[in-house]
């Protein structure tokens, strides 16, 4: 059973994964739901961005469904997905989780990840790394936090090896695309061990946007 105020507890070692909201540098994740749905929609659909192949991103016909999923997936266990709120002007601007959740090996995966165009190449997505990594390490007490893209994703695979975070290998044929294609899956990984100096990376390129982080 999720705890309290929702989230993923995990047997008998004690591992929550909570619903929590997290805060920094006028980001909010808050913890996803139907409540989202026009605004998720809305940036999902600005520029194209919902047609991408190598990911889903939700649009007006979608974003209750993947909001739905995400409910789903959290009551089995398995994800914490949060919208991406920008704090200045209350919109949402994109969605992140933890998923893949497994106990024995106390690890958390950051995925499902996207933001509106006009948020790319901004502030946005390093500073949601931070929160969701300094909160899996330092508070959640992980072991290891992993990413999966689709092996023809190659923005999100610089974006991911730009964190610091380790090519573990690819395994082909491993998932369906929306569109019913095969997608090969690139899977990467971060231990407590590597977090200090990706932290320290991160707080580096956040210092470029001449804000308080």
């Amino acid at each position: 059973m999720p705890p309290p105020g929702g989230g993923v507890t995990l047997g008998l070692m004690s591992f929550v994964v909570p619903s929590v909201t997290l805060r920094r540098g006028g980001v909010a994740l808050v913890p996803l739901s139907l409540e989202h749905e026009a605004g998720l929609a809305a940036a999902g659909s600005a520029d194209g961005l919902s047609k991408l192949k190598v990911t889903w991103v939700p649009d007006e016909e979608s974003a209750a469904e993947y909001i739905q999923l995400a409910i789903d997936m959290r009551n089995a266990g398995s994800r914490v997905a949060f919208a991406v709120i920008d704090e200045p002007s209350g919109d949402v601007i994109g969605s992140t989780s933890y998923h893949d959740i497994i106990l024995p090996a106390r690890r958390v995966e950051i995925g499902y990840t996207f933001y509106a165009k006009r948020f790319h190449r901004t502030h946005v997505n390093p500073v949601c790394k931070l929160m969701l990594l300094e909160h899996a390490f330092e508070t959640l007490g992980a072991s290891v936090v992993g990413w999966r893209t689709d092996g023809e994703n190659y923005a999100s695979q610089a974006a991911i090896e730009a964190l610091g975070a380790q090519f573990d290998g690819r395994i082909r044929r491993h998932a369906v695309r929306r569109n019913g294609d095969l997608r090969d899956s690139m899977m990467y990984s971060m231990t407590p061990e590597e977090w200090p100096a990706a932290k320290e990376k991160l707080y580096a390129r956040l210092t470029a946007f001449a804000e308080d982080f």
